[in-house]
């Protein structure tokens, strides 16, 4: 029975030689290491209650070597996610605010087995804060990609704390435990893409990344 024990996501030899083939750049076809993932994913479980639950949380606080607007600069430069986002195959930005609150995006994302194509609102506060929902998707019920930017080290003004967040609802429960299996790697693969992009921008950062919280839901 699964119920009261705790079981490995998959072979973790199985994920791991998946994880390595598939971390590779859109654009320059490098091999993208997650910072973590690959040495964390001996520690990935799924418990008996993640099978019956529809819904899924990741949220990360990260003091990084960039500043508020180098890191905005990026998140918030939606038309060019297929170049550098892993899984992103497709990003059309469309209906813009003339005010610069926001637009829309459609996107199509695909990571095996699932494929979605969808469109985000996307809400801007220049600097501090890129905020993207979907409401409308083939196989989630709501999609949220939330980032807020905050002064970093007094000390070093090229630094910021970045407040990640991830949460969804999946429609069925089937396509909700497949993801369960990826899902750690796919939010660390994203996010450590956008600092990979804001390095190629920007150049090296000033200080080294500290995670101060990280949490999976």
């Amino acid at each position: 029975m699964l119920k009261g024990s705790t079981l490995k996501a998959l072979d973790v030899r199985i994920v791991q030689r998946y994880i390595e083939s598939s971390l590779v750049c859109c654009s320059c076809q490098h091999q993208i290491r997650p910072r973590n993932y690959i040495n964390g994913i001996h520690r990935s479980y799924i418990t008996f209650n993640d099978f019956r639950n529809k819904n899924r949380m990741y949220t990360k606080k990260e003091l990084v070597g960039y500043s508020m607007e180098d890191m905005y600069s990026v998140v918030s430069d939606v038309s060019n996610y297929y170049k550098f986002v892993p899984y992103v195959t497709k990003s059309q930005v469309h209906s813009v605010d003339p005010g610069g609150g926001g637009f829309k995006a459609d996107l199509i994302v695909g990571f095996p087995p699932l494929n979605e194509i969808y469109t985000s609102q996307v809400t801007l506060q220049p600097t501090r804060r890129v905020k993207s929902e979907c409401h409308d998707g083939r196989l989630f019920n709501y999609l949220l990609n939330e980032w807020h930017f905050s002064p970093g080290l007094k000390d070093i003004p090229n630094s910021c704390v970045v407040d990640f967040r991830v949460a969804f609802q999946f429609k069925s429960l089937l396509h909700s435990n497949i993801a369960n299996i990826f899902f750690d790697m796919i939010c660390e693969q994203m996010e450590n893409a956008f600092i990979l992009e804001v390095n190629r921008r920007s150049g090296p950062p000033s200080i080294r990344s500290h995670v101060l919280k990280s949490r999976r839901s």
